[in-house]
């Protein structure tokens, strides 16, 4: 059976009493969450919901998303998780361009759900406790539909940088080896662990290598429904913590934080970061102050998410997304076309069993992603002599000064190397003469008072003359999107006139 949720079928009977999801006071077994489960299948079917129709999640990380989740698949239906932070008129879009039979949401974020089902005709269920009492008295159905490898299991709308959202189709199958291969090839993870569960699980990270990660081994996750460092490490101190999962803006603010001196944290055993890079500086130091290696991945929506990872068994390399995992394949391609060689800058392309059906209902997007097998990332890197890749930055991201490249990837580790700085972002403003000119914007650390020329100064010293920012201005923090990844296309930069 190629069923996604088979993962917590064959938990709940291998160890029903064993804890699978822990928040805060709240706690629900192996047995508990399968037999939940059944009950929204059961409810969902009553609804007149079928296999392959889709039902929309609007939740935050709570144990109702989990219940949720399992019970959609549960009966062959389509989840399409969507951020708790969307606005009436995002949510309306994801529902119209999924064609959502039925929408689940969480009480403080049902009035926004409920706005754009009323809006769409599509019909809202507030998991409140009149829904808790409806489902207590719906009699389970224990049986899991069977479906087919290429069946699609989840829709995952991407953040929509360059244009409207694009749900990306993930099947049964994609889910299902990418969490496989995470649990036995990359993590470890075994029935003693407790995941972190601080990544948004309407994201592909969080979903894959913390969620179904976890489930699939009968490994216990500990959620945090929003994320914040003193709320992160009481959470990792209390439920003992064994895995990491998060990103670089995570590891930046639990350094910030400090971890309280009656902490323990002694059965933390592995930090997995994912999302966007991570600054080797930030890694140095989050390895230093906790004690436990830092191992970075890289992958996306689209391709469930894991493509590369420093592989535990395998050297480490500061700084590189790692190696192609188990069943996956990448290359580098030059913007002739042709394949790059080693030291070589080109976009990565990826192909396996963790790639996409597509992006639903949009046969032309697909298309232009996913070209002869090969699924096109716009992310741009190079690949040492041993086939460790490395990332240089978003092909969108690139800054040209005066003709030359300048990687926003490579300025911003720089900055993070100066001890005042906290956050840095690296993006590139029009000029008159050089085409563009390189801005970096900085949050500094509590206290420090670092000034624009001190910061410039820092990074001049540092790297070729046409590369460093000419323009430094400061913020009290950079601008995330709710995976805590930092939004370059929200910052707006002055445009002063630079340094010459």
């Amino acid at each position: 059976m190629s069923n996604l949720v088979t993962f917590l079928t064959e938990s709940a009977w291998a160890d029903g009493e064993h804890i699978a999801v822990r928040q805060d006071d709240r706690v629900l077994t192996y047995a508990q969450l399968n037999d939940t489960s059944a009950r929204i299948a059961t409810l969902l079917r009553a609804k007149g919901v079928r296999p392959g129709d889709r039902v929309a999640l609007v939740m935050p990380n709570v144990t109702d998303f989990l219940v949720a989740y399992y019970g959609i698949l549960r009966f062959g239906g389509i989840a399409v998780p969507m951020n708790p932070l969307w606005k009436a008129r995002e949510i309306a879009f994801a529902l119209q361009d999924s064609g959502a039979a039925i929408v689940l949401a969480f009480p403080p974020f049902g009035y926004e759900a409920a706005k754009a089902a009323a809006e769409t005709g599509v019909e809202c269920l507030i998991t409140d406790a009149t829904f808790d009492a409806l489902m207590q008295a719906t009699e389970p159905v224990p049986e899991v539909a069977d479906r087919a490898q290429d069946d699609t299991a989840v829709i995952l709308y991407t953040s929509g940088t360059t244009g409207a959202p694009k749900g990306a189709a993930l099947t049964h199958h994609n889910l299902m080896t990418n969490a496989v291969t995470a649990a036995e090839t990359l993590l470890h993870v075994g029935p003693n662990d407790v995941l972190f569960g601080g990544l948004p699980m309407f994201h592909a990270f969080g979903q894959t290598c913390a969620l179904n990660t976890a489930v699939a081994t009968g490994a216990t996750l500990s959620l945090l429904q929003r994320f914040q460092p003193d709320k992160a490490l009481e959470i990792m101190h209390r439920d003992r913590v064994t895995i990491f999962l998060g990103v670089p803006t995570m590891y930046t603010a639990l350094l910030g934080a400090g971890v309280p001196d009656d902490y323990d944290l002694s059965g933390l055993r592995l930090a997995v970061s994912g999302g966007a890079s991570l600054p080797v500086e930030v890694l140095h130091n989050f390895e230093r102050e906790f004690g436990v290696t830092v191992l970075e991945g890289y992958g996306l929506s689209e391709t469930s998410p894991v493509a590369s990872f420093n592989l535990p068994d395998r050297p480490r390399k500061a700084g590189s997304i790692g190696l192609p995992i188990r069943g996956v394949e990448l290359k580098l391609v030059a913007d002739d076309g042709t394949t790059a060689g080693p030291g070589e800058v080109g976009e990565i392309a990826i192909r396996g069993e963790n790639v996409m059906k597509g992006y639903w209902s949009r046969p032309d997007a697909t298309a232009e992603a996913i070209r002869d097998g090969w699924f096109h990332s716009g992310d741009l890197a190079r690949a040492d002599e041993d086939g460790y890749y490395f990332i240089v930055d978003r092909k969108k991201d690139l800054i040209i000064r005066g003709g030359y490249n300048v990687y926003p990837r490579e300025i911003e580790e720089v900055l993070y190397e100066h001890p005042d700085v906290a956050e840095a972002a690296v993006v590139g403003v029009p000029h008159e003469v050089h085409g563009e000119e390189v801005a970096a914007v900085v949050a500094l650390r509590d206290g420090a008072q670092a000034t624009a020329e001190q910061i410039r100064d820092h990074v001049r010293q540092r790297v070729a003359a046409y590369k460093y920012p000419r323009i430094v201005t400061f913020a009290e923090a950079l601008p995330k999107g709710a995976t805590g990844k930092i939004l370059k296309r929200e910052i707006v930069v002055s445009q002063e006139t630079p340094e010459d």
